[in-house]
């Protein structure tokens, strides 16, 4: 037996422990906040520090001695709060001090959080985390024994609501998302897509667009989206005549989206319903068209650029039928029902979740093509590969606490909510483009729920205070946190789709953000009309639909030059500013935007002139 064998076997002991004992918590009810909390962070700060050492020894263990003090720092610290629970719970905030132990374990279990926040998602957000420390200590003069007593000893800091979140939902999405990968799941979505739209024109990168929406519902991540999605995708796309950097732009657009598409988004749409106090049903139903308008424009783009370059679809032999992918693997959709339907007859997120993650099982043994492979193996692997992928949110959700605390302690929400007022001198639009960059900004260097919550705490109650309403203030928030992965220089799901297809990087990028062009619109479009998140009366709703739908298709006819025909200039001219008048709400403007699309329809149909020759599809 040696080291390295002990280690894997207590790691996925650690793991797997974790995930039951957050099954078992979704079915018997979480207990009190503070140790329910802090459970789940000891279980994710022990595989942290053994699954990402400071230092590989050579002989091949991989955690070292300062890895394994980590560890016990970790557990003394919290077994700390547990064992003096009762005691926490019950004092006085601000008016018992602290004791001269609590002071310094405070002072450890930071500097624990902060490391292995570094160590399992880089330096951005605990450096951002400091700076926010030093403005307590330095610039609101806070003392630091009151820092530390909000940190450590209350459900405000560390242990507060974003860490709630992450051990009350986003784990056991992360587990289901396992199950289902564990059960083949992965094969039926790429087989539902091909067989969907796989014949068309352009059929591969449609492929890449339904299979990333519904691998969304797997892995909630749009780099594992594309590094699962990819490498079946990509080479598809560029064999049917894809230049590699629209290939890689396509994936990388298509598997961020997955965030955004209900039933099951990414976790920060956990985080905004407890911000908002709403059900996560609440919030995926605000997601929805905006989610389908996204999608609605990357499939248009991909359908514009096909046409314009003159490519076919798959052959129909290489082509699953419809019919037999249903009949044989259909029944896999059955979890993903059991949580939908289970969110719209009203039970908890978490309890829904469970039953989902339990039926992925049973549901794969039905048949005889599924069952195969299925032991009691699968979901040992399953549990240990839902604790693993859930750390980095636990992490990221504990270090974002620190920065909640500082601005729950120093009122800066409220002063920068002045400033970024004062900048936007009143003017909403302003504030939202404000709140734009800095919410590409802050996704370069962190995870989408960390610069959600930061942009939520800074940015959206000066974006609400000149005229927004809350649901859309959080939602604009959440999208601009989600599409930085595809935004340059810093585009980390472009980045992996570029590896795959062997793209350069700049022009991968700067192709996913036409493709993606009206992922940077749609925010604004729910801002100034609501009822594209399902507010309001339905013939509004509808109304707003069906013109936002254009717009977007038009949008993305424009920027690939291609609707009926090749585009001239000035019918792209035309497109462009007709998707922006359609876009934007208001009869007036969707009469002058509808009047531009039928000038150019109307030119595209009598000066229609030769199509473009298919091009062969390339060599296997």
């Amino acid at each position: 037996m040696t080291v390295a064998r002990v280690l894997k076997g207590t790691i996925a002991l650690i793991a797997v422990g974790m995930s039951l004992y957050h099954l078992t918590v979704a079915f018997i009810g979480a207990p009190q906040q503070l140790f329910f909390r802090s459970t789940h962070l000891l279980f994710a700060l022990a595989l942290v520090f053994l699954l990402f050492p400071g230092f590989v020894r050579r002989e091949g263990a991989r955690a070292s001695w300062l890895d394994l003090l980590f560890i016990a720092a970790s557990a003394v610290t919290i077994v700390y709060v547990w064992v003096n629970h009762e005691h926490l719970i019950s004092r006085f905030v601000f008016v018992e001090d602290p004791t001269q132990t609590e002071l310094v374990l405070g002072f450890i279990f930071t500097a624990v959080v902060l490391e292995a926040t570094r160590r399992v998602i880089g330096w951005p957000l605990p450096v951002t985390a400091v700076i926010f420390l030093v403005y307590a200590l330095f610039y609101s003069r806070t003392r630091p024994e009151q820092l530390i007593e909000i940190m450590y000893l209350t459900t405000e800091g560390i242990f507060g609501p974003t860490l709630g979140v992450s051990a009350a939902y986003v784990i056991l999405f992360v587990l289901f998302g396992a199950f289902m990968e564990r059960t083949g799941v992965g094969r039926l979505f790429m087989d539902f897509a091909l067989s969907l739209t796989g014949h068309t024109a352009g059929g591969p990168g449609k492929v890449a667009v339904v299979s990333s929406s519904l691998f969304g519902t797997v892995s909630g991540s749009a780099v594992a989206n594309v590094l699962v999605d990819g490498p079946i995708t990509i080479p598809l796309m560029k064999r049917s005549g894809f230049r590699p950097h629209i290939a890689a732009a396509v994936e990388s657009v298509a598997s961020t989206g997955g965030q955004i598409m209900p039933p099951i988004m990414g976790a920060a749409a956990f985080v905004m319903a407890e911000f908002l106090a709403v059900s996560y049903f609440q919030v995926a139903l605000w997601a929805f068209i905006p989610a389908l308008l996204y999608y609605l424009a990357v499939f248009a783009a991909v359908h514009f650029e096909a046409k314009r370059i003159g490519l076919l679809g798959l052959p129909r032999s290489e082509i699953p039928r419809f019919k037999d992918v249903m009949l044989e693997r259909g029944h896999l959709f059955t979890p993903i029902l059991v949580i939908l339907f289970g969110l719209i007859a009203g039970y908890s997120a978490p309890l829904c979740a469970l039953a989902g993650t339990l039926s992925c099982v049973p549901v794969a043994l039905l048949r005889k093509g599924t069952r195969k492979g299925i032991t009691w193996r699968t979901v040992w692997d399953a549990l240990e590969d839902g604790a693993k992928n859930s750390i980095a949110v636990a992490l990221a959700c504990a270090c974002a606490g620190i920065i909640i605390g500082v601005i729950t302690i120093t009122g800066a929400a409220i002063n920068f909510t002045s400033v970024v007022v004062g900048l936007a001198k009143e003017m909403l639009p302003l504030a939202l483009i404000l709140t734009m960059l800095a919410g590409i900004i802050l996704g370069m260097g962190m995870p989408t729920t960390p610069a959600y919550i930061v942009m939520v705490a800074l940015l959206v109650p000066a974006v609400i205070k000149l005229g927004a309403i809350p649901p859309a203030a959080h939602m604009f928030a959440f999208y601009f946190a989600i599409l930085s992965a595809i935004t340059p220089p810093v585009a980390l799901a472009v980045y992996a789709a570029a590896g795959l297809a062997k793209a350069n990087l700049w022009q991968a990028g700067w192709a996913a953000m036409r493709v993606g062009a009206a992922g940077f619109i749609v925010p604004f479009m729910f801002i100034f009309e609501n009822s594209l998140l399902m507010i309001g009366n339905w013939q509004t709703i509808l109304l707003s639909t069906a013109t936002a739908s254009v717009g977007v298709v038009v949008l993305a006819a424009g920027l690939f030059g291609y609707l009926l025909r090749e585009a001239r200039i000035w019918e792209r001219i035309f497109l462009g500013t007709s998707a922006l008048l359609l876009i934007k709400p208001g009869l007036v403007t969707d009469l002058i935007g509808a009047a531009l699309v039928a000038a150019v329809v109307a030119s595209q149909l009598v000066f229609r002139g030769e199509k473009p020759v298919a091009r062969e599809r390339l060599a296997r």
